[in-house]
C-alpha cells in the first residue's frame, strides 16, 4: 500500500485551514508526526503532489505521519485572498500554528510533541511561534528549515531585482490597486500574498523582529527560549532569497544551542548548488539529500 492522502479541513476565523495529511501504509502513531509550512507566495504544494512528488510524500513513504498546512487565504483554505482580506503573519504566528499544533496532537493521543518543517518564509514564522509560547517549546520536537532567513543582508544585483524593487516597492503597489498581491498571476509566486503579509515581511527582513500587533519582542524573547534540536539547510545557489550567511545569520538571531547546518552544495559532496525552490522540488533532492533528512527524523524518533 501507498501512503494515503486526505484533505482535513480545521474552523477558523469564519472559513477553515486547509491540512493535508499523508499517512503511511503502517504508520507508527506513537511517534511523533510532522508540520510543514510553506513560505510567502507560496502555499503546501511545494511539500507534497498528489502523485506522490514532494519531502512531504517521501518522508510519509518512509514511515513519518506528516500534515501539510495551507494558512489562511492559500491553497485550499478559505476564504481566499481578495480585497479587505486584513490577515497577516501574525495571525499565522499567534493563532493559526497554535491552533494546528493542537488540533495535530488532538489526533495523536499517544504522542505529545509534533516535529516542524519550514520553506523560507515558513521556516521564520514557525521560530517566532516557538520563540513566543512556552508551550510550544515544549511540544515541538524540533525545528528543520530550508532556506530561511529573517534578515536580508547580502547585497547584489539580483538582490536589488527582486527584494528592493521588486518587493519593496513594485508589490505593495499591486497589493495596494488589487488588495492582495496575485502572485500567481503575476507568475512571480506560486500562491497569493495579503498586502498585511507582506508590508509586514518587509520590514522584518530590513528591521527589527517585532510584531506589528502587539509590540511583542522576538528577539528578545529568542535569547530565553528554550529551542528544539533544530536543523537549518541552505542552497549554495540560493544567492537572494535564502543566501546562506542570511541563514547563518538567522541561527545566531535565535541563539538555539541544538543546531545543524548544512549546506547544500557540490562542494559538499552534493549533486548541485540548489537554489531556492529546488532544494525541495528539483528531481534529484530525492537521491541526494532527501535521505539524509529521513535519517534525520529516524535518529530523533528512535
Amino acid at each position: 500500500m501507498k501512503t494515503q492522502q486526505k484533505s482535513l479541513f480545521v474552523p477558523y476565523n469564519h472559513g477553515h485551514l486547509h491540512l493535508r495529511q499523508l499517512m503511511p501504509a503502517n504508520p507508527d502513531m506513537s511517534k511523533p508526526p510532522l508540520l510543514m509550512l510553506h513560505g510567502a507566495m507560496s502555499n503546501g504544494r511545494v511539500f507534497y503532489s498528489e502523485s506522490g512528488k514532494g519531502l512531504g510524500c517521501y518522508l510519509a513513504d518512509a514511515g513519518v505521519v506528516v500534515y501539510v498546512l495551507d494558512t489562511l487565504g492559500r491553497g485550499h483554505s478559505t476564504p481566499k485572498l481578495g480585497r479587505g482580506f486584513s490577515a497577516g503573519q501574525g495571525e499565522v504566528i499567534r493563532e493559526q500554528l497554535p491552533l494546528i499544533q493542537q488540533y495535530i496532537l488532538s489526533l495523536h493521543p499517544k504522542t505529545d510533541s509534533v516535529h516542524w518543517c519550514g520553506h523560507s518564509w515558513g521556516g521564520v514564522l514557525m521560530a517566532s511561534a516557538i520563540a513566543r509560547y512556552e508551550n510550544l517549546q515544549q511540544s515541538v520536537a524540533s525545528l528543520v528549515t530550508f532556506g530561511s532567513k529573517r534578515r536580508i543582508e547580502v547585497k547584489s544585483l539580483s538582490k536589488w531585482l527582486k527584494v528592493d524593487l521588486f518587493w519593496n516597492r513594485l508589490a505593495p503597489f499591486i497589493a495596494w490597486q488589487r488588495g492582495y498581491l496575485p502572485a500567481d498571476k503575476l507568475k512571480v509566486g506560486m500562491d497569493n500574498e495579503s498586502q498585511a503579509s507582506l508590508l509586514q515581511s518587509i520590514d522584518w527582513v530590513r528591521g527589527h523582529w517585532i510584531d506589528h500587533d502587539d509590540g511583542f519582542s522576538y528577539s528578545q524573547a529568542a535569547k530565553n527560549a528554550k529551542w528544539p534540536k533544530s536543523w537549518f539547510i541552505a542552497g549554495q545557489g540560493d544567492t537572494v532569497l535564502g543566501n546562506p550567511s542570511d541563514v547563518q545569520r538567522m541561527i545566531s538571531e535565535c541563539q538555539i544551542q541544538q543546531v545543524d547546518y548544512t549546506l547544500l552544495s557540490r562542494k559538499h559532496g552534493f549533486k548541485h548548488d540548489y537554489d531556492h525552490a529546488g532544494m525541495l522540488t528539483h528531481k534529484d533532492a530525492v537521491q541526494d539529500h532527501f535521505p539524509t533528512v529521513r535519517d534525520w527524523y529516524r535518529q530523533l524518533n528512535r
